[in-house]
């Protein structure tokens, strides 16, 4: 372990010393036109060859022609040595650094940083004070870089004094905790979810997602989109096996008319989907990769569950019982979204014009509905003590 760490402290330094890896020699992209299919772009041009002919030719969408042909001149001006030449040129990396090209801009920049203003909050007055005038814009990451590359010679190292934390390199904050995402086997997109769960006519389509907690604790948060009823499910980890065990045996509970999809993120806890369809009998879509907003009810009602299971909360210490009265306190809280009706009165509505139900409203664990009880997270709380 110490070996390890003297490695990464000496490769650190020798980064720090060098203001980076050097850039891999450079090389033209397959995608990219060639300079041989540039000179027969320019040999059609010159013998009067519409652009479709030409794409056709060199096997190329029609809209690469015309952009090749109208950003080098145009069809009188056109020359395929010179338009090549340029595109290499333009392609050039690392380009200067909009800092050491606008002094301007790098003055107010070093004013700034001298009085200990963070280069995040530099970026954001510059768009405020200078909303018109795009060469008055710098990225917070540019000046980050320009500080601790510094090969690039425009803002001395002293400055760095300035920031709040002192240290010799900086890592974008996309590359701090990479996501690895591995690819779901056999998955159903969500453009091929029925309409009728789109339009939340009919009731039956539930949304969800992993509610997380402190020590790798989370729970299973599922939403009905038509009526917002919410169910949670205990859940002991995030493997996909047990995952899709836990939340089969929980929907499996639930009429068959009420178990008609599932719309979930692309979080690895639902790799064995196809396990949860067998036994449920529900099908399951995922949403596009980062985009919660396509789960939009259950992230909403993920912020209202916060209320019950606050942030930094140890979730394995509330048992399915605890889970199930949260979730019939938030189903009889009246929404602005149902007209200030409750989740459960529409629930029931819903299910009543359908045909496929009939009876006072329940709760979705079949039970009648009851007064709410005590918060539920005291009574958790109260166990805890109880068991030190």
């Amino acid at each position: 372990m110490t070996h390890y760490v003297n490695e990464q402290s000496e490769r650190q330094l020798w980064l720090a010393w060098h203001g980076g890896i050097c850039p891999a020699v450079r090389h033209r992209s397959a995608r990219a036109l060639s300079a041989a299919e540039r000179e027969r772009i320019g040999q059609g041009v010159a013998a009067g060859c519409s652009l479709r002919l030409i794409a056709r030719h060199l096997k190329r969408a029609v809209s690469t022609i015309s952009r090749e042909i109208r950003g080098n001149g145009g069809a009188i001006r056109y020359s395929g040595l010179r338009a090549d030449e340029r595109a290499w040129r333009k392609a050039r990396r690392a380009k200067p650094c909009v800092l050491s090209r606008k002094p301007a801009l790098r003055d107010v920049v070093i004013e700034k940083l001298v009085r200990r203003w963070s280069p995040q909050q530099i970026s954001g007055w510059l768009k405020r004070v200078y909303p018109h005038d795009p060469s008055m814009r710098v990225s917070h990451e540019t000046i980050y870089r320009s500080l601790f590359i510094q090969a690039r010679g425009v803002l001395k190292q002293q400055l760095c004094a300035h920031l709040r934390r002192a240290q010799s390199l900086r890592i974008p904050r996309a590359a701090r905790h990479p996501v690895i995402r591995t690819q779901i086997v056999d998955a159903l997109s969500i453009r091929e979810r029925p309409a009728e769960a789109a339009d939340r006519a009919i009731p039956g389509h539930w949304e969800g997602d992993l509610l997380c907690g402190s020590e790798i604790s989370q729970v299973a948060t599922l939403v009905e989109r038509s009526s917002r009823c919410v169910m949670l499910v205990k859940m002991l980890n995030r493997k996909p096996l047990e995952a899709a065990h836990g939340l089969s045996q929980q929907v499996q509970q639930r009429p068959s008319h009420l178990r008609r999809s599932l719309t979930w993120d692309r979080g690895f806890e639902m790799h064995r989907h196809q396990d949860f369809t067998l036994a449920s009998q529900m099908k399951v879509y995922f949403c596009d990769p980062q985009s919660p907003w396509q789960r939009g009810s259950n992230e909403n009602t993920n912020g209202l569950l916060r209320q019950y299971l606050p942030k930094g909360t140890d979730l394995s210490g509330y048992s399915q019982a605890q889970l199930d009265q949260i979730a019939r306190e938030l189903n009889e809280r009246p929404r602005k979204t149902l007209g200030l009706r409750t989740p459960a009165e529409v629930l029931y509505s819903c299910v009543a014009l359908t045909g496929d139900f009939s009876g006072p409203p329940t709760g979705l664990a079949g039970q009648p509905m009851k007064p709410a009880a005590p918060r539920i997270h005291d009574q958790v709380a109260d166990s805890q003590a109880h068991d030190r």
